[in-house]
């Protein structure tokens, strides 16, 4: 292949990759005693936020923030329900069974 056929296909491909987007990354939050395991997690637009329930009692876990709002409605122990973040931003997220229940979302680019 002639040299500048090799360097063509080099800055395309080059290029090509500096382009195509981190591959999203799935954190799990677990609720437990009455508490989310952290306080505060740092994620990236197109990550995915699992919340699991390791208490023996249901939780609902819900955010009115304007980057994210959802609500995962109530979900017994041992089951999780997912969000997908798609805006940075903070989200602050809550229990509407436990209202000590608290943390933030840190969504970034």
């Amino acid at each position: 292949m002639p040299r500048i056929a090799r360097f063509a296909l080099a800055a395309t491909l080059g290029a090509l990759f500096a382009a195509a987007p981190a591959l999203a990354e799935t954190h799990t939050v677990e609720q437990k005693d009455k508490q989310f395991t952290v306080k505060s997690l740092k994620v990236k637009v197109g990550d995915t936020v699992a919340f699991k329930n390791a208490d023996p009692f249901a939780h609902n876990v819900f955010s009115l923030s304007d980057t994210k709002t959802f609500d995962l409605g109530s979900y017994p122990q041992g089951q999780s329900k997912s969000v997908t973040f798609t805006t940075p931003g903070t989200v602050e997220v809550e229990c509407a069974v436990h209202p000590g229940m608290k943390m933030k979302i840190e969504v970034a680019k």
